[in-house]
Order: structure tokens, then C-alpha cells, then sequence
């Protein structure tokens, strides 16, 4: 059984780049995209109602949501992460915060509690190694 050495293909001639099917395909069609694209906007304009709709997608791609900063009051102020987790379900109640942004608030303080116990963990555990000479 022949090994192969670290940073080295198994097969170092391989596929050459460009000579894919897809590869092949689009040499075929690069002398049509003009004529292509016009007729996909002539199908649109004639009422096909698919072309048209991938007339407007390469037009208008689809828009990304973009989560923008929120303020709860007593937030930063808040000692502790079941303070904060009080704040941000009184945010919610009182509406000043939406019912996704509260459960990514919650998301937040959640992974902030984990990081919190390992990182205490840790410390408990060097804590112990360094008492018995570990």
C-alpha cells in the first residue's frame, strides 16, 4: 500500500483547471450571452412570468437582513447574567425591544454564561493543580 507524503496530492497531475463539464459548458455558450440575455428579457417582456422573475432577480438580488444595534434600559447596569436576562424580558414587555431581538439577547447572555463557567472551571482547575503541586 503506497503512502502518500504530508503536503503532497495522491494525484499530483489531477484534473487541469477549466476542464470541467461546467467549464465546457460555459465555453459553449460565451459567444451566445448576448443573444441569450436578450431573449431571456424578450421571454419577460412577453409575459413569462420565470424569466422575468430571473430578469429581476440578477437585477435585484435578494436583500440580506442587517441587525441593527438595540438599547435596553438597565442592561449595563445590570450585576450578573439573571439581572440581565430579567432586563431584557422587561425590555420585551414593555415593548421596547421585538420579540427576535430578545431571544438573540437571551442567545447572547446564554453563550456568555457558558464562557463564564468554563473560564471558572479552568481557573478552578489550576486553582487545585497548583494547591497539590499538579
Amino acid at each position: 500500500m503506497a503512502k502518500f507524503q504530508k503536503g503532497q496530492s495522491g494525484n499530483p497531475k489531477g484534473r487541469p483547471p477549466g476542464s470541467s463539464p461546467a467549464a465546457d459548458y460555459r465555453k459553449l455558450l460565451d459567444p451566445h450571452v448576448p443573444a441569450l440575455i436578450q431573449r431571456a428579457v424578450d421571454l419577460a417582456l412577453s409575459g413569462d412570468t420565470t424569466a422575468l422573475r430571473i430578469c429581476l432577480e440578477r437585477v435585484f438580488p435578494a436583500l440580506k437582513a442587517i441587525d441593527a444595534p438595540i438599547e435596553i434600559d438597565g442592561l449595563s447596569a445590570a450585576e450578573g447574567l439573571t439581572a440581565q436576562g430579567n432586563a431584557i424580558i422587561a425590555a420585551l414587555a414593555e415593548g421596547q425591544i421585538s420579540t427576535s431581538d430578545a431571544a438573540h439577547a437571551m442567545q447572547s447572555i446564554s453563550q456568555l454564561a457558558r464562557v463564564t463557567e468554563i473560564d471558572e472551571l479552568e481557573q478552578r482547575v489550576a486553582r487545585l493543580e497548583a494547591e497539590n503541586g499538579g
